[in-house]
């Protein structure tokens, strides 16, 4: 039976974000940790190519984001409707599903290097690091999906506080390695994969004991229960949605790195720096996104529309507060961390040139990342999928008229596509509002069959 109504209030929301926030903060910095240390090797090519290689990685993980996506909303809907097998049985399926996935990802990483590295269009130089850095790193994937099914089952627990104690690890772990290997034991672009495997298999070792814990001792679930056909059905059909969602996330953000690529390794390395400022806006207005997958997930569950509805504007309202604080805080300090980052000149010159443009992505973006946890923790999957592709479409249309302006161009072309995606959402949100909690009480959400 669902559980009595709860109330979402500000405490709730930020219960769940501020963890959230706190974990994502570690992993720009991580990226900073990475870039600095690359950076003080002296040579543009080495951050260059280890700046792409990480947006591959960033990419292919990101394909699979629905393991912590997906995760979320669906233990969330389980506990909204107080059903304990069932959010054991989410922690063990996608576990299960984590695992086929990583190392199917290994065995296949030298088809995927052919196909991907040429697209890149990076220079020799480039190539070669990133080739390095890929193949030491790409061992690291059934560990890094494990750990997206575990963090995403804890955040729909509203176990945020835990899944901020696994982040952090994760990512203090991969910084400290990252230094120690790259300039302590002068391993160079090999020592920053080798960092990043290292924090990923600590990071699942103390996920599934805090798991474990959480299970009264046992993460075993009665196989009938693991492999029902209806759950996993609707499991894969919205999985599937929000995979497509995310390829063409990541076919921007490929394409937008790969036009920088070709415009030069000092334009490559330059958006690079001002991509890890980027994130850390980004990260605030993730994990409020994080607050509306838990709260809304947990909605649907309990069949509470006015919990629902209340979450989004809680989430939409603190997005718009962080953002303009962050954009403002990189207008001022900007400058600053760019002259942290790197000690290239060149790469200095032009990250400065493009400071503002780079400042202005929280406040583009904050409708977007608002929504996605919106539209994931009511497993909304079919919308989003569609309405991002129509933004992905928008975003080369908007790159393809902006070319002659070069760099700068394409930096309006991506933030053309953040406002693109929150604009088509929050249009298409009253609707899907109205539907999916039509006919109360019992009615399943109309985009997710039973």
């Amino acid at each position: 039976m669902p559980e009595v109504a709860f109330r979402v209030t500000h405490a709730r929301v930020f219960a769940i974000a501020v963890p959230a926030m706190l974990a994502n903060l570690t992993t720009p910095l991580l990226g900073i940790v990475a870039t600095t240390a690359i950076g003080r090797l002296g040579e543009a090519a080495l951050l260059g190519g280890v700046a792409m290689a990480s947006v591959i990685f960033d990419c292919v993980f990101w394909l699979f984001g629905f393991l912590r996506m997906g995760t979320v909303a669906f233990t969330a809907q389980a506990v909204g409707a107080s059903n304990p097998l069932e959010v054991r049985a989410m922690l063990a399926r996608g576990l299960l599903i984590a695992a086929v996935i990583g190392l199917a990802l290994v065995a296949l990483q030298a088809p995927l290097r052919l196909v991907v590295f040429p697209l890149m269009g990076g220079s020799e130089a480039v190539t070669q690091a990133a080739a390095l850095y890929f193949a030491i790193r790409m061992w690291s994937a059934p560990l890094a999906l494990a750990n997206y099914v575990l963090l995403g089952w804890m955040i729909g627990r509203a176990r945020a506080g835990l899944a901020l104690a696994v982040q952090i690890v994760i990512n203090v772990a991969n910084m400290a390695a990252t230094l120690a290997l790259v300039l302590g034991a002068g391993m160079g672009v090999a020592g920053a994969a080798w960092a990043a495997i290292l924090a990923e298999a600590l990071g699942l070792v103390v996920g599934l004991a805090i798991a474990r814990r959480l299970l009264g001792g046992t993460l075993g679930v009665p196989r009938a229960v693991l492999l029902d056909r209806a759950k996993l059905t609707r499991m894969m059909a919205v999985n599937r949605d929000i995979m497509l969602r995310t390829a063409a996330l990541v076919g921007a953000f490929m394409f937008f790195t790969a036009q920088g690529a070709r415009a030069g390794d000092i334009t490559l390395a330059a958006n690079a720096v001002l991509g890890n400022f980027i994130l850390v806006g980004s990260f605030f207005l993730d994990g409020l996104a994080n607050a509306a997958e838990q709260l809304c997930g947990r909605s649907v569950g309990a069949r509470d529309r006015t919990g629902f509805a209340r979450a989004t504007k809680l989430v939409l309202m603190w997005g718009f507060t962080f953002a303009i604080a962050v954009t403002v805080a990189f207008l001022a300090f900007g400058t600053f961390l760019i002259d942290l980052t790197t000690t290239n000149e060149e790469v200095r010159r032009m990250a400065r040139e493009f400071m503002v443009l780079a400042a202005l992505a929280p406040v583009c973006g904050v409708m977007a990342y608002g929504y996605d946890g919106v539209y994931i923790g009511a497993t909304w999957a079919r919308d989003m999928r569609n309405l991002m592709l129509v933004s992905f479409l928008v975003f080369l249309a908007a790159w393809a008229l902006l070319t002659p302006l070069g760099n700068a161009g394409l930096w309006v072309a991506l933030h053309v596509f953040f406002v693109a995606r929150g604009a088509l959402q929050a249009l298409r949100y009253p609707a899907l509002l109205r539907t999916s909690f039509a006919g109360l009480p019992g009615a399943m959400p109309a985009s997710v069959p039973p």
